[in-house]
């Protein structure tokens, strides 16, 4: 039996005392017996034993950290390295545009992969020494590891973004409307004058007569737009010949109006026209839909969930989703026509904006 001036070896001793006083056990004595055998006897703890395990735990919770720091450093020079060796891409403003731009029938998938990565990576890191790496996480993420043909952002592969995969952002096809409603109830209430200057730059879509002048060519068979904004890029002669939907995007909180990735503009739909599934630039926009016109007939699939549009009415779709659009009416039913706005999305930080508003910033 232990015995010593430790509060176990006081216990051992009066536990062998009482044993010895009870002199025969009966079965009955089993438990009582067992209970105090169960008493703990815990040894003095030395000290200086003490002190070396602090010590020790001390020094792995130091070594992690560095080897922490390590990780942080590799990864950034591997992005770097991608950056770096990747030719035919200009790190200036011209070449960033480029690669980032899109209209609003535009996929976004332009197969630059690694390329583009390595050039979010410095353009990130350009912006990290003018001002911070504050609430930059997502953002540095992105750029080390966007979406790429190694990569699998998204949900079951329905959402692909083609240029940027900003991680941790809430992902659904059709985005609610509370969540921009301010700049939703402000163009559902520009609702009449929107389609007033539409009526104004209107035309007979026949093919047969030269393409008026503000009207990009068909995207697809049956498919034009007429742009306010383009990439990031205000177009005067289109804003002044639509005041009502310029004004309106002037009094908008959260339209890309300072990046590649922000569009805004009529879009006509033809009977019989279809795009086929594709998927928008990046998850970071929602892009707002405004009907000015919506015949019987249309349709608009995003993630593989249907939706109309209502003419005076906004739809939020998030169409980094493979998206389908189509006009199954007939002719006699005239065009589909919606207004369409870039939002940023809504879980996007300010940070984080204006970080990727430096990253992705238009043509000067």
């Amino acid at each position: 039996m232990w015995k010593g001036n430790s509060p176990g070896g006081n216990q051992g001793s009066a536990m062998e005392e009482e044993l010895r006083g009870q002199g025969n056990w009966g079965l009955e004595d089993a438990p009582g017996l067992l209970a105090m055998a169960s008493l703990p006897i815990m040894p003095t703890w030395p000290l200086p034993l003490a002190s070396s395990a602090f010590t020790l735990l001390l020094g792995a919770l130091t070594s992690l950290f560095l080897w922490y720091c390590y990780r942080l450093g590799s990864q950034d020079m591997q992005a770097l390295a991608v950056g770096s060796q990747a030719g035919g891409v200009s790190g200036g403003p011209g070449g960033c545009s480029e690669v980032g731009r899109s209209s609003l029938g535009s996929s976004g998938e332009s197969g630059e992969g690694p390329r583009m990565e390595g050039l979010v990576s410095r353009r990130l890191r350009a912006y990290a020494r003018r001002y911070s790496w504050a609430g930059m996480g997502r953002v540095r993420r992105a750029a080390q590891g966007g979406p790429g043909p190694g990569g699998s952002p998204g949900i079951l592969g329905i959402q692909r973004p083609g240029l940027l995969f900003l991680p941790d952002l809430p992902s659904v096809p059709f985005v609610p409307q509370d969540a921009q409603r301010h700049d939703v109830e402000l163009l559902e209430s520009s609702f009449p004058a929107i389609l007033r200057d539409f009526r104004a730059v209107n035309w007979d879509f026949s093919g047969t007569t030269p393409l008026p002048q503000g009207w990009s060519p068909p995207l697809a068979p049956g498919c034009y737009q007429l742009l306010l904004y383009q990439a990031g890029r205000c177009q005067p002669n289109n804003c002044r010949r639509c005041p009502g939907a310029y004004r309106a995007l002037r009094g908008l909180r959260s339209f890309m109006n300072a990046n590649t990735f922000g569009n805004a503009g009529f879009s006509v739909l033809l009977p019989g026209a279809r795009l086929e599934g594709r998927c928008g630039p990046t998850n970071a926009r929602v892009r707002c839909h405004l009907g000015l016109k919506i015949p019987p007939g249309c349709e608009l699939v995003v993630g593989g969930e249907p939706q109309c549009w209502a003419e005076g009415h906004c739809l939020l779709v998030d169409d980094s989703f493979l998206h389908t659009v189509a006009h199954n009416g007939s002719p006699e039913d005239g065009p589909r026509v919606v207004f369409i706005v870039d939002l940023w999305h809504p879980n996007v930080a300010g940070a984080e904006r204006q970080a990727l508003d430096f990253v992705f910033a238009p043509d000067p």
